[in-house]
């Protein structure tokens, strides 16, 4: 089988505001080019039996800055930034250092930059690529074979299939962090972040609904996630963290990228 090789796999999008303004952005940019190449961290199929069909690309997180100035290139405040993208639409997912804090976009009469902001890539991009490069592979069908090739450092990417009475989702992910004991022969996974879509959702607001989430499975037949969401500090304060575990049943395997 084929799998994604994240390691040359990016998504690119273009910011020309001589061709169309920016509506993403929370300053002024220094230029009126921008090409953003960002590494994919996640590819989230997701198919029904209508014939529906749709790839989303989770790029690496970064942080917001100011592209070519000679200092203070950190907006302030500043915050993470992370960008998904499906066919038509995307969502930026900003998190400040405080749960609910926005800022304005620029210029100000666009209003404030919400947390989740969901537009049409057609309004707010000259042009988006989403380059996903696949590479021959073999399945691990063993827990000894995942071992031997965590010891080896092989090259591993996590295929998750789960299955909804609407949809079918896919998820592909490299695996960044993984346990295993040769002794007793057990694996483990935890890595991330991955995308986990909202399944009630109808295929046009999917992407509203992704949410970030690190993953853990030892077995094929089953998974549990750890959902980024907005969490409690104290009565007034609270942070977007990774605190929610969500278990599902599933069908995961450990591929081998053939060199």
């Amino acid at each position: 089988m084929k799998i994604v090789d994240f390691s040359r796999s990016f998504l690119t999008f273009r910011i020309d505001t001589e061709k169309k303004p920016t509506r993403t952005g929370s300053h002024q940019p220094p230029y009126t080019l921008n090409n953003a190449r960002i590494q994919l961290e996640c590819v989230c199929t997701i198919s029904d039996q209508n014939g529906y069909r749709e790839e989303f690309a989770l790029g690496a997180s970064c942080k917001t800055e100011r592209v070519g100035v000679d200092r203070d290139i950190w907006t302030e405040p500043n915050a993470d930034f992370v960008p998904i993208f499906g066919r038509e639409r995307f969502m930026h997912l900003k998190a400040f250092r405080q749960a609910g804090q926005t800022v304005k976009l620029y210029p100000p009469s666009l209003g404030d930059q919400p947390e989740r902001q969901v537009g049409l890539i057609s309004t707010a991009f000259d042009e988006v690529r989403i380059d996903i490069e696949r590479r021959e592979s073999e399945v691990l069908s063993s827990t000894e074979q995942v071992v031997a090739s965590v010891l080896a450092n092989e090259v591993l990417i996590a295929r998750t299939q789960l299955t909804t009475p609407r949809y079918h989702v896919t998820l592909e992910y490299p695996v960044k962090t993984i346990n295993a004991n040769e002794r007793d022969w057990v694996f483990q996974t935890d890595t991330g972040p991955v995308l986990l879509p909202d399944c009630d959702l109808e295929p046009d607001d999917l992407i509203s609904g992704m949410e970030l989430a690190y993953s853990a499975f030892n077995c094929p037949e089953w998974i549990e996630f750890l959902l980024r969401v907005p969490t409690p500090i104290t009565e007034e304060i609270g942070v977007h963290h990774y605190s929610q575990p969500v278990r599902w049943d599933a069908n995961n395997q450990l591929v081998r990228i053939i060199r």
